[in-house]
Formats: structure tokens, sequence, C-alpha cells
């Protein structure tokens, strides 16, 4: 590891020497390349299908808590909470690595924890985000192993009006927890190179529901990142981004464990050259490097006084991509190249038990569990995709993609390794794309795709070893030899816009159909052959083993639509629905979201602004009974942003959220674990939240 650290940080090193001594040009504006950090850039015809982009986070004024906050304005969009730290995005009812979930176009930071204690979205700092985009299938090969969606966060980085030295600092606060976090930005940009560095903190207090309930969820974290980039010409760049982030006494409701630290590293690199009077229009290049250092403890949990227990892990993610894109004519273009994803974790849970059926033991005896057992996945992949311009109206699109993913583990526990022939695996998966957008006007636009994303099974579902790590109190029990999962989705869409007379000026809109049917869905199913291996006399007695299942589904949709009028108002709405079936199990496919639907009415000036926002959830009760979830009742909730800028400089935003202090739970949400005072039963969201927040730009 040390020696990735070194080559890395010498080529990052050895850049800023080159920039520093060369001899520093001009700085008017001229145009420099663009790396592929961004995938959609707003052009209804050389985005991908089925894409959009959720911006403008500046003026979300309630500073969130981690990135996956951001998704909650998200038609589609829902989140999985644990607790207050341990967030992460739901799309349409698919989860955790059945979403692609990366950032700058490619880097990826997986998480060490069985628990999910430490997802990709809490090693970044929310402020840093420019921007959020997502393609809505697997509707596209040009970007990794894609199962059910691609989601791309883009931080900022300084365009041509950044030049010179620039700033920024904001600090804010919520008084439900009495919460606060800083975060200061500095970056000094020419047309040669650029340089941002960024460095934040956040103190957060456990929450209290609307009933006035403390939820155990506190947490502090430190961040910094440096980011630098040269340009050799108007046409070739480089640049590099490292960043650290740092949690510390972060308390998880809904899991067994709290964590004590876990620090992040991630470093990537990215090169992109533009060719002229060649049909090689460019050639791009990413490698990436991250390592997540993971301990949990349960030092602060009512089972300390029968069981000491403490969980060092690690996670290792190595990457990269090389891409050349192809235009031999005006009405094709191709995109092709290989990319690569290493992950290896390891790591142990140590137990002294100190209590055997309820009575003290004279000597306590020690216990050493293998966590991970030193499991390691390499994915290769190939990849070509192409656009043909079939003519001023008409796009089609075409991805083909084949992967190897090679899986390992090196240091089986014994009881694992009596249940299966444990080896080297080597799989090969095909995916595909065929789509096709018809341009009906400039102001109308209609899609439709099929996509076939293929996705093996991730490291807990092959090889986890009776740890508790679903919704549910079971343990579960890899299984190495599960078929990859296969997502065959169809989908249509629209999206127009119109200019309105009178009072009404805009009037925009969009929906979209879906329809996907699962091959060899992965799921956890009750192995009666198996008994429970920790506190075996605790119900429930067997595990789950994870299996693959034929019979399942989803079909949803999703609509959008906003007015705006009197210049400065908007109305706006929007809809989401998804239904899912295992007809195996007869019973819904498990995290599925209630029908949403969001309205809201806002005011907007360069200078001043407001919007409130009325969110009605519907009941759940198409549920997972096996995989423990219960009947989840409707809600509502309204909350209120204001915006102001009293000077060109300085951004004050102020909000309520859940005005009418509503308890209430969302579906998607755990249950509480080893607490005290709490039973089973899923935790509760915050209730009325009051928040200040300050910036200052220079």
């Amino acid at each position: 590891m040390r020696k990735i650290y070194g080559m890395l940080l010498c080529v990052l090193i050895s850049t800023v020497s080159f920039a520093q001594n060369k001899k520093e040009k001009d700085t008017t504006t001229q145009k420099t390349v663009k790396l592929n950090e961004v995938i959609i850039v707003g052009n209804v015809k050389t985005d991908p299908t089925h894409s959009k982009v959720s911006n403008k986070y500046e003026e979300n004024v309630v500073q969130p808590k981690n990135v996956a906050d951001l998704f909650k304005n998200i038609t589609g969009f829902s989140t999985i909470k644990r607790g207050n730290y341990a967030i992460d995005p739901s799309f349409r009812a698919s989860n955790y690595e059945q979403l692609n979930v990366q950032y700058d176009g490619g880097t990826k930071a997986m998480h060490a924890c069985p628990n999910r204690m430490d997802p990709i979205t809490t090693h970044i700092i929310p402020e840093e985000i420019a921007k959020i985009e997502i393609i809505k299938g697997p509707y596209t090969v040009r970007y990794g192993t894609t199962f059910g969606g691609v989601i791309n966060i883009v931080t900022k980085k300084p365009g041509v009006d950044d030049y010179g030295f620039h700033g920024n600092a904001s600090v804010g606060y919520e008084d439900n927890g009495s919460s606060f976090s800083n975060m200061v930005a500095l970056k000094y940009a020419t047309k040669t190179y650029d340089l941002t560095a960024n460095a934040g903190y956040k103190d957060f207090g456990s929450y209290e529901d609307g009933s006035d309930k403390e939820i155990p969820s506190s947490f502090r974290s430190t961040d910094y990142g440096i980011k630098f980039g040269y340009n050799f010409s108007e046409r070739e760049r480089i640049q590099a981004h490292w960043r650290q982030s740092f949690g510390r006494d972060v308390l998880h409701a809904a899991l067994p464990m709290d964590t004590d630290y876990d620090n992040s590293s991630i470093l990537s690199l990215d090169y992109k050259k533009e060719f002229e009077n060649s049909k090689l229009k460019s050639l791009s290049t990413k490698v990436y490097y991250s390592y997540v250092d993971h301990l949990m403890t349960n030092a602060n949990r009512p089972n300390f006084m029968m069981v000491e227990a403490a969980s060092a892990v690690e996670a290792t993610t190595i990457g990269g991509k090389l891409e050349l894109k192809v235009v031999p004519n005006e009405n094709w273009q191709f995109y092709s190249g290989l990319d690569a994803t290493y992950i290896g974790r390891d790591g142990n849970r140590e137990r002294l038990v100190k209590m055997m059926n309820g009575m003290p033991m004279p000597m306590p005896m020690s216990f050493t569990d293998k966590v991970w057992q030193d499991s390691n996945i390499a994915d290769l992949g190939v990849f070509t995709e192409a656009k043909w311009f079939a003519s001023n109206s008409t796009i089609f699109n075409f991805g083909l993609r084949y992967n190897m993913v090679i899986s390992n583990i090196k240091d089986p526990a014994d009881n694992f390794e009596t249940m299966y022939d444990l080896g080297r695996r080597t799989e090969g998966n095909i995916s595909g794309t065929v789509s096709v957008k018809k341009v009906i006007s400039p102001d109308f636009t209609l899609e439709a795709a099929y996509g076939r994303g293929v996705r093996s099974a991730n490291m807990i579902e092959r090889f986890i070893n009776h740890f508790t790590v679903g919704q549910d109190p079971y343990e579960y029990v890899g299984n190495p030899n599960l078929k990859a999962e296969v997502n065959n989705q169809f989908e249509v869409g629209f999206k127009g816009k119109k200019d309105l007379t009178n009072s009404f000026n805009k009037f925009a809109y969009s929906a979209s159909f879906y329809y996907a049917f699962y091959e060899n869905y992965i799921v956890g199913v009750v192995d009666e052959s198996l008994n429970r291996l920790y506190m075996p006399m605790q119900e429930p007695r067997h595990p789950k083993v994870f299996r693959n299942m034929d019979k399942a589904y989803k079909t949803g949709f999703e609509a959008e639509m906003k007015i705006d009028f009197l210049d400065n108002f908007y109305f706006k709405t929007d809809i989401s629905y998804v239904y899912a079936k295992n007809k195996d199990l007869n019973e819904s496919l498990p995290l599925t979201p209630p029908l949403t639907t969001k309205l809201g009415l806002g005011f907007e000036k360069k200078t001043y602004w407001a919007n409130a926002t009325f969110n009605l959830v519907s009941k759940q009760d198409n549920i997972a009974e096996t995989f423990g979830e219960t009947y989840t009742k409707g809600y509502e909730t309204l909350d209120i942003r204001l915006g102001l800028k009293p000077t060109k400089n300085i951004t004050i935003g102020l909000a309520a959220t859940n005005v009418f202090d509503q308890t209430y739970n969302d579906h998607l949400s755990f249950s509480f674990t080893n607490q005290t005072g709490f039973n089973r039963v899923p935790i509760n969201e915050p209730g009325r939240n009051l928040t200040a927040f300050l910036q200052y730009k220079f």
C-alpha cells in the first residue's frame, strides 16, 4: 500500500513542479478540454437516454449531513437509513451495488463495514458537490457495470470565470441536535493550471423525533481535499485529486455496534487529450485508489456487560479506465475502451465473552471471528457504445459490454470452508443496451430504451459468515457459487416544455414508465439445515443463506411538472411509484418505497428566494416479510426554505423542515438494534428542525 501511495504522489508532485516551472501564459479566456468527469452536458442529442441532472445545491440551504441527503428531493429516490450518518441512496427499489455510484466519472470508494456504516456517500463533503447526474437504468455500458442505474456525483472545479485567487467559507447550524458544520475552500486558477483545496468539519448531536424522543445518532467528521489540474494545451489536460475523510464517535441507532473511527483516503488521476483533423477525437484515462480503515465496537451498547466486541476492518479499491472516442463520419460516434476494478477486504471481530446463559464466567473467554475472510473481487470490462444519428431528429444508441469477474477467498473460517468447494472463481457477464431518442421539436422529445444489466454477487453475498447484515435479526451466510443477477429493463418516456402567455411564463413536464424482470435475483433465504453460530439459543435459530431466485420483477413510473408564472414564481409537483414482486416467495422485493408525491411553491430572484415543499408519502403494505419489513403508515410533512444575498459575496439561508413536528418513519429505515430503551421498531425521522446557513465568497 505504501508503494502505491508513493507512486501516485510522485506523479502528483512531478506534475505540480512542472506547472510551477513552466512560464505562465496570458490569462485571457480560452477553451480548455473537459475531462470525462461529467457525463451529462445538457444536450438532448448527445446525453444518455433517460438521464437527468439535479443541481443548484448551493440554494439548498439546509446543510446535508452526507451526500445521500442530497437525493431526498430527486424524483424516484429514497434513502436507506441506519442512523444519522450511514445513509445509502435507493432508486426505484434498486439498492447498494445494484446502483453504480461513483463520482467525477468513475472514482469509487467501497465500504469496509459489512453493515455499511461507511458507504461511498460518507467519504465526500456535500458542499463539494456541483451536481448529481443520473442515468435511470442499464442504458449505457461506458461507466462500469450498471444494473439499476448510474449515479455520478460531480465535484466543483474552477472554470474560465474563476481565474485568479478565490475562495469561500461557510457555517451552518441545526437546532434539532445542536449540530453545526463549517467548510473553507480556496482556489487559484490560470488558463495553464488550477489548484483547489478545501476542508470541513461537522459535529452533529443526536436528534429528537416528533415525539421529543432522542434518537442516538450523533457523529463528528473531518474532511479535506486537494485538486490540481494542468492544461498542457487547449486540448490536453491532466488532473489529480486527493482527499481524506475522518469519522469519529458515530452512533448507529439501527446497527448492533457503533463506529469508533472511520478513516478513508482517495486518490484519483485523470488525463484527456483531444485530436484535431482526425477520426480519433479523444483519448481519456482515469486511475484511482481508495483505502478505508474502520473500527466498530459495542462499548456503548447494553450487551457490553455480557460480551465485549470490536471489529477492525479495512477495504481497498483500485480501478481505472481507458476510453477512445472515434467519429468516422457525421452520422456515427463510437466510444470504446476498457476498465478495471479491484476490491479487497479483510478484518476480524474480537470478542471477549463475560457471561454465558445469564451467568458471569469466572474466566472470560476470547474469540476471533473472521469478518471478510481476506476476500477480493476483480472486475475487468471491455465495452463499445455507438451513437447513430439517423436523421436530424432521430438518434439511436447501441452498447455492448463484457465483464470478467474473478473472486477469491484467502483465509476462510473452518465452518465456511466445510460448506463450499472454495477457490478462485471466474465469471463472464455480457450486458448491453439499445435505445432511440426522437426529437419531435425543440420543445418535445420521446425516448425508448432496453437495457440488460448484469451484476455479479458482491462480497457480502459471497463471503459473509454468520453476521447480521440485514434489516432483520437473522445471521447471514454468503454463497460463493451465486449466479450473476440480471436486470432486463424496458422504459419509455417523454419530456417537453411550452412557452405560455399572459401571467404564465413556461410549462415544463416529463414522465417515464418502466418494466424490469430479473434473472437470478439474489436474496437471503432461511436455511433450516444450518444453525445460528453466535448465541445459538437466541431466536431466530436458523440463518439465512444467499440464493438466486428466478421469478422477480418491478414496474413503475415517475412524472414531473413545473409552471413558471408572474415572472418570478413557480409551482412544481412530482410523483413516483414502484411495484416490485418476488414470485418465488410471494411477496414484495425488499426495500421498495411507497408512492411518493411532492408539491412545491416558490419564488426566485437573484438576491432572494423562498420555497415551500409539501411531501406526501403513502402507506406501504406491499412488504417483504421474510426481510423483516413491517407495514409502514403514510405521512405528510412541510419544509420551508428562505435564501438571501444581501451582497454579492454573502449568502444567508434559513429553513424549517418537518414544520408540523410529525412523528414518522420512512419505509426504508432500519429498526433499532441493541439499544437501551428501544424495541426493534423502525427508527423515526427528525422532528421539527430549524437551520441557519451562512456562506461568504471572495
